[in-house]
């Protein structure tokens, strides 16, 4: 079967993939990886928060994020403790957590310039521009 046109998911993905390398590349000498660097940030940002709106905040279902909260509190980086219902539990960052996301903080940042420096200024708004509008037909 021949199609007319190259599969929109596979390129989408391709991307994502080829970006989530550069930052893991950049952010390897924290230790961290870009998914778990960005959980962090979410963390410091809405937390102690529950894990229904952390997943929320950062688009993943309660499953995917528990998850990957479990691996940020083997490293000692997250802890959870009870919330006002006995049944909720809520994540925050520990100090050690802090320490991490503030040393990696700079090398996210060369991260970005090196994406900002790769596209520019216009084609990074029309990038935005374009998820936004990808990420409307999806939901």
């Amino acid at each position: 079967m021949k199609t007319s046109s190259p599969c929109y998911c596979v390129t989408v993905r391709r991307a994502a993939q080829t970006v989530t390398q550069l930052y893991d590349t950049v952010l390897a000498p924290s230790g961290l990886k870009v998914t778990q660097f960005s959980l962090l940030r979410a963390v410091a940002r809405h937390g102690p928060a529950s894990i229904s709106t952390l997943a929320a905040a950062v688009y993943l279902d309660r499953t995917t994020l528990g998850r990957n909260l479990h691996v940020l509190e083997c490293e000692g980086l997250v802890s959870f403790a009870s919330g006002a219902d006995l049944r909720e539990r809520m994540v925050q960052l520990t100090d050690k957590g802090e320490a991490a996301l503030a040393a990696a903080a700079p090398l996210w940042e060369q991260a970005q310039a090196m994406v900002r420096e790769a596209l520019g200024k216009e084609q990074l708004e029309a990038l935005a521009t374009l998820l936004a509008q990808l990420a409307a037909v999806a939901s």
